[in-house]
């Protein structure tokens, strides 16, 4: 049997930990993501440093949403500048779209049928998307999806 590597197991024991409702006493401090309050404006702050806005979907209590938000983006958000907030799914929660009207965290999700906490999506000028979604957690991998992502999506910012 071919053995893992010290990362692998890492990741590992971090989503079985998950699954088991708790996280490993080593674990780093939660991040956060912020929600944003108008979509074009967080667009345009993205666009500004020559990032990609990510767009997170979470759901209240959803353990594969805080590994996601704790582990990949809040880090990203903190040593690259990554532009990321944060949507939960049946929140009532106020926001302005791309196009400047008033919605709810919930409607817009709807419209862009979102239907899978954790889901990511990729926005570049206009609001559209620029990289597939990243819908679900892919375990070990998902690193390397969240990265392949974010390349797609910067290549298409002007």
């Amino acid at each position: 049997m071919a053995q893992r590597t010290g990362t692998g197991l890492k990741r590992r024991a971090l989503l079985v930990a998950l699954a088991a409702g708790g996280l490993a006493a080593r674990t780093v401090q939660a991040g956060t993501l912020p929600a944003p309050g108008s979509l074009a404006s967080a667009l345009a702050l993205a666009l500004r440093r020559r990032q990609p806005l990510v767009v997170m979907v979470s759901t209240e209590g959803c353990a594969w949403c805080k590994l996601v938000r704790d582990h990949y983006l809040a880090p990203l958000r903190r040593d690259q500048g990554l532009q990321a907030v944060q949507l939960d799914l049946g929140s009532r929660v106020g926001l302005v779209d791309f196009d400047g009207a008033a919605s709810t965290h919930d409607e817009l999700l709807r419209r862009w049928q979102v239907q899978v906490a954790p889901t990511l999506l990729f926005f570049g000028k206009g609001g559209r998307e620029v990289a597939p979604r990243l819908v679900g957690v892919a375990s070990d991998f998902y690193g390397a999806y969240l990265d392949q992502r974010l390349a797609t999506a910067r290549r298409s910012l002007p």
